[in-house]
């Protein structure tokens, strides 16, 4: 075997190192700009959606909208485990008539953006059936959703 020269060691060292540095999350140059850490929450802008329709799959997301927008919430339930109705916590939404026919165990409402705010609309149902003579749990779904209106 050849003995490995110190600046063949050196060298391979060095690109190592700088293959440890790449770009941040964030701003895609490297360096400087937008920092974020697995720990921080990310930036409204890359969050933020918008969508005029929500259901059951949407919770957890955040949607924005402009004053005079309506959103539709539409929840699929069943007689054994309905969705209680949506509530509203925060200012910037007026309810307004869904115009959606209901199921047994939907719960279906629309609001109106009448002023910039934040909302949080929420909702839950069992995570079982409660059938009498069945199994059961004492699990709950929650669905939420948060609102900016700008």
């Amino acid at each position: 075997m050849r003995p490995i020269r110190k600046t063949t060691l050196a060298l391979a060292t060095l690109t190592l190192l700088l293959a440890g540095c790449g770009t941040e999350a964030g701003n895609g140059k490297g360096g400087g700009g937008d920092r974020v850490s697995p720990s921080s929450p990310t930036p409204t802008a890359t969050r933020c959606t918008t969508r005029a329709e929500l259901g059951a799959t949407d919770s957890g997301d955040t949607v924005c909208l402009a004053v005079g927008d309506t959103i539709r919430i539409s929840l699929d339930g069943t007689k054994s485990r309905p969705w209680k109705p949506v509530t509203v916590d925060g200012s910037g939404l007026e309810a307004t008539n869904s115009g959606i026919v209901l199921l047994p165990g939907d719960a279906s409402s629309a609001y109106k953006a009448v002023s910039a705010g934040q909302v949080r609309l929420s909702s839950q149902r069992p995570l079982c059936a409660t059938e009498t003579d069945r199994v059961s749990c004492k699990g709950i779904q929650e669905w939420r959703v948060a609102v900016e209106v700008k």
